[in-house]
């Protein structure tokens, strides 16, 4: 089209149709301490929890390193995501510049990835694989290698239906992180930046509704202090 060598393609004047927007699925904090217990000893425990309380995307969970781990800080940073594509799984930088980001951790994390450190170790010394590299996955196959995303998202829901809740996505996740950030009343801009977005406007159009509903609290606050003082 661009050298007039074929016809126009009557298709591209036209206006795509608007996507039906689906509710986010998300867990309250009931279904969290739930998930939390019924996963604790599991091996999807460690992965669980860290994606579920960093709210970092899939391909970023299985690309993070040792190297990018600060236990003792409570630290961890995302550089890398894996893509699985026709040609195999391939390593690449983050979706956004925005994605290349420091992500604090929570006790709990940081108590699993300690423990899974350690069960890591010492299954590499029973197989006489040697001492964990620092460029080592934090969570790849057997030997070493990275988990193909589909192939953890299989597994994920595998045992999302083994404890009672196949409801609960991979990415629903990711959706209650940002959720119980927005409910929290923590600024949009530092959502963004921890969630890895592109810009707060992004943050702002995909959880729009999360966000009305923290605005239907401030009203409501703002209503009752109006009423306290009429009073």
């Amino acid at each position: 089209m661009r050298h007039d060598l074929v016809a126009p393609n009557v298709a591209a004047v036209e206006q795509p149709p608007k996507g039906d927007d689906k509710e986010i699925a998300v867990l309250d904090a009931k279904q969290v301490k739930l998930l939390v217990e019924r996963l604790r000893g599991r091996a999807m425990y460690p992965r669980a929890v860290t994606a579920l309380f960093t709210g970092i995307r899939r391909g970023e969970l299985l690309a993070l390193r040792w190297s990018y781990v600060d236990l003792d800080a409570k630290q961890i940073t995302v550089g890398e995501a894996i893509e699985e594509t026709q040609a195999g799984i391939r390593f690449k930088t983050p979706k956004t510049k925005n994605s290349v980001r420091d992500v604090s951790l929570p006790d709990i994390v940081v108590d699993a990835l300690r423990e899974h450190r350690r069960q890591q170790l010492e299954l590499r010394v029973a197989l006489g694989l040697g001492k964990l590299t620092d460029d080592a996955l934090l969570f790849s196959k057997l030997d070493g290698s990275p988990q193909s995303p589909r192939a953890f998202s299989k597994e994920w829901a595998d045992v999302a239906a083994s404890i009672g809740m196949p409801e609960i996505t991979l990415h629903a996740l990711r959706h209650t992180h940002a959720s119980h950030l927005i409910d929290a009343g923590l600024d949009v801009v530092k959502i963004s930046r921890r969630l890895g977005h592109a810009s707060p406007a992004i943050t702002l159009r995909v959880y729009a509704h999360l966000f009305r509903k923290q605005d239907d609290k401030s009203s409501a606050a703002i209503n009752d202090a109006v009423a306290s003082v009429l009073d």
